[in-house]
């Protein structure tokens, strides 16, 4: 039977092929747009028409500390309003600018997530990573086009094994949030891996300072989504929401939960949290054992 870092490499090297077809296909959609935008100059000049097209590039937002925690849906002033996430609208861009600085100490020690000259692609394509616990599989399918940076760093600290043999800390059983908190190596709540990166869908749907931001919406059983400190301070810290949940939006979302982890969740759920509360560490201690790309 090969072993975690056997499947680990292997996993790798899938990887490593997909990016370069994404590479390959941003190239010939950049050719294509390229021909298309010489022709349409073209007629235009023929048909005595002059037009200035200005475009701007995406922003190189940085992050601060390692990711913490979601907000408090027991705090009346966040709870209350079940409104759905904003719409997703898909960029025309191939590729974005993600940028992971140095943030806080690493509480694994690893490498920051690989780039193509400072970008990852934004094609459509989800990516299916098997997350195996000791109370039973996770599946994940992430989604590459809402949140490309988030999803590289994801995979980036799995193949690294940053998430093996680490603990979910955290469940709330509330009646506003079901989510189990997972992704710090100390258990802590505190723990990152040393560099943090800017918050994606559904936060940058707003403007910054809208009023959107602070009243909560519903992210639904399923979501798979980052806990962070503050804005633009994501690290390695995620949570899964196994019941639909009242949130600030803004938390990364960057893929789902599928049945498999629905029903390991709905387990661990069920048993409830340790101190008899509704936030705490589970009562059934939750292990990651290894995060695999399918």
């Amino acid at each position: 039977m090969p072993t975690n870092e056997q499947r680990r490499a292997t996993a790798k090297r899938k990887l490593e092929r997909q990016l370069e077809r994404r590479a390959h296909k941003a190239r010939r959609r950049r050719l294509i747009t390229i021909a298309s935008s010489i022709a349409a100059a073209v007629l235009l000049v023929a048909a005595g028409v002059f037009a200035v097209y200005q475009t701007t590039g995406d922003s190189d937002d940085t992050a601060n500390t390692a990711a913490s925690t979601p907000p408090d849906a027991d705090n009346p002033d966040q709870a209350g309003n079940d409104g759905a996430l904003p719409p997703f609208t898909p960029s025309d861009a191939t590729a974005v600018t993600c940028d992971y600085p140095s943030s806080g100490t690493a509480a694994k020690k690893v490498n920051p997530p690989k780039t193509q000259d400072g970008k990852v692609p934004t094609d459509a394509a989800t990516v299916s990573v098997s997350m195996m616990t000791d109370q039973g599989p996770v599946g994940l399918l992430l989604d590459n086009a809402k949140a490309p940076c988030t999803v590289n760093s994801f995979l980036s600290l799995a193949d690294q094994g940053f998430f093996d043999d680490t603990p979910c800390h955290r469940l709330t059983t509330s009646p506003l949030m079901g989510v189990l908190q997972c992704g710090d190596p100390t258990g802590s709540g505190k723990g990152g891996p040393g560099y943090s990166f800017a918050d994606e869908y559904p936060t940058n749907v707003y403007a910054p300072g809208d009023p959107a931001l602070e009243r909560p919406v519903t992210y639904p059983r399923g979501t798979l989504a980052m806990a962070n400190s503050g804005p633009n301070t994501n690290g390695s810290q995620f949570f899964l929401v196994y019941r639909d949940s009242q949130l600030a939006p803004n938390f990364t979302v960057f893929g789902t939960i599928q049945e498999d982890g629905l029903a390991t969740l709905d387990k661990i759920a069920d048993a409830g949290v340790a101190d008899g509360t509704t936030d705490g560490a589970p009562t059934t201690p939750v292990t990651i054992k290894s995060v695999l790309l399918d």
